[in-house]
């Protein structure tokens, strides 16, 4: 089962600077899994990731929790939060709490796999 909504909840992103508009063009594939070639516009300044219902993201994979990690926009661009997930989320292969993204890279949450595109 795959669904994207907004679940309309407070973010750490929401008590931030304004960041202007996120740029056109963002997106995360799915490079591995049952979703493999699924690709979602960044298109919103937080988006969880999990396989809970109230996730924005909202993919049917064991191995990740129901809100596992969020994609966010502020002000420095975009980066990524693990939200106290069982497996851990990685980027670019290390193990990683909280990372600035850039194009291109590649994150890990459970063995779900997912490349982040930043071209506008």
């Amino acid at each position: 089962m795959f669904q994207a909504m907004s679940n309309g909840g407070a973010s750490p992103a929401a008590g931030r600077a304004a960041a202007g508009p996120i740029p056109s063009g963002a997106s995360v594939r799915v490079l591995r899994g049952f979703y493999e070639g699924l690709e979602v516009p960044l298109d919103r300044d937080w988006m969880v990731i999990g396989r809970g219902r109230t996730a924005d993201l909202v993919i049917a994979e064991p191995t990740i929790s129901r809100a596992h990690a969020a994609i966010g926009w502020d002000a420095e661009g975009f980066f990524m939060q693990d939200l106290g997930s069982t497996n851990g989320t990685k980027v670019n292969g290390q193990r990683s709490p909280l990372a600035r993204l850039k194009d291109g890279d590649d994150l890990q949450l459970g063995r779900l796999q997912l490349r982040i595109t930043l071209r506008g």
